[in-house]
């Protein structure tokens, strides 16, 4: 039976992403566990007695153990394509990160954007059915980043590991025919590096794995402002070094803008879509006539993709050329704007108002899965 009291209790709040998962509870300033969403099934043939007794190990405890493991991930793109894994993923983060019992706490679930019907109903029941949680919430992911930035209408520009989207929100709510979407993101990013370091004849004295990759993307790239321009500079003039775990030091070149350009010019990957400039663009004229001046004034970053140095200047540069003269221009950047979205949500779940949101274990008796397409928008 249904306690309206367990609605008192701080909310879990979970931003799966393909990348990475954020989890925590409800008030609080940031999500207390970050794991990497994979899943390690022990290898037949291991020979490890830990790996024996565990039927299967999450997040970097799978990843320091992947000699022995079969690694699944069971989130690609965004979406979630293997239920029994994510299952485990959300047990483990219930009973070993936050230590809470689901069926004392209610669940809010950051989705993404044009999250699929089938989707969105398997999340309900599975919360329901499985871990027996008291109430359940579904939020955009882009309208969560926006709560964070203090509005409630704007363009969130949203890039993470497996999709970048450009999402047009007006008084809350998300304009779904209007969301642009690029499978060109942080991951992408990453192989691409790799590619280009490969290929550059340099000398590695230690495998180029992702984790070395990722450190280098994340310490060491950025956003040319101009990049038509930069091979007109000596080669010896962009290097930078770069030193391995094993101590001795690489020198990178102008891989290092070349790479975070796919985001503004996909074409260079083969992918024939508008970069993210347009994509904003193109988003906003999409919306109503009335409402396109107020999404060009407030343009909000979310995702660690974004974080890239340059990024922000490049793209208001951008768009000061794609948009009408005289149109006001303004781009939110938030430090923490990898959290954004976890952290609008732990905002508006904290507030007493949301209370009349949450949909109940006993709407959800009555109403089914279908109840998550009526309350949740």
């Amino acid at each position: 039976m249904f306690n309206s009291y367990l609605l008192d209790n701080p909310a879990v709040i979970f931003d799966n992403g393909s990348g990475l998962c954020k989890a925590g509870l409800s008030g609080e300033l940031g999500p207390r566990q970050v794991i990497s969403p994979v899943v390690g099934h022990p290898k037949l043939n291991t020979l490890l007695s830990e790996a024996n007794q565990k039927k299967y190990f999450v997040g970097e405890k799978a990843l320091y153990k992947y000699e022995t493991l079969h690694l699944h991930y069971p989130i690609e793109r965004g979406l979630v394509t293997e239920w029994d894994d994510m299952e485990k993923l959300w047990k483990y983060l219930f009973e070993w990160e936050l230590r809470v019992k689901p069926c004392q706490q209610p669940v809010l679930m950051i989705e993404p954007s044009l999250n699929p019907r089938e989707t969105r109903e398997k999340m309900a029941e599975m919360m329901f059915e499985t871990f027996n949680v008291p109430a359940f919430y579904l939020s955009n992911h882009a309208v969560a980043a926006l709560y964070a930035s203090a509005s409630v209408t704007g363009l969130v520009v949203d890039s993470g590991d497996g999709v970048t989207c450009t999402v047009p929100i007006f008084e809350g709510y998300s304009l779904p025919h209007a969301v642009t979407k690029l499978y060109v993101a942080g991951k992408d990013i990453t192989e691409h590096l790799t590619r280009l370091l490969l290929a550059s004849g340099s000398t590695f004295p230690c495998i180029l794995n992702k984790a070395l990759v990722n450190d280098i993307k994340e310490k060491l790239c950025y956003v040319a402002l101009e990049p038509e321009k930069k091979p007109c500079k000596k080669p010896d003039e962009v290097l930078t070094e770069y030193k391995l775990p094993d101590g001795n030091v690489i020198q990178i070149g102008d891989q290092l803008y070349k790479v975070p350009e796919i985001l503004f010019a996909p074409d260079q990957l083969g992918i024939h879509n508008p970069g993210i400039s347009k994509m904003v663009s193109s988003s906003i004229m999409k919306c109503d006539i009335d409402i396109q001046k107020n999404l060009f004034a407030e343009i909000v970053l979310s995702g660690g993709t974004t974080l890239f140095p340059g990024f922000e200047e490049r793209l208001m540069k951008e768009l000061e050329q794609l948009a009408s003269r005289g149109t006001p221009l303004k781009i939110t950047a938030s430090p923490d704007r990898c959290f954004s979205a976890w952290i609008g949500a732990s905002i508006v779940t904290s507030l007493s108002s949301f209370k009349q949101m949450w949909i109940t274990s006993a709407d959800f008796m009555e109403f089914g899965t279908y109840v998550v397409q009526r309350r949740c928008f």
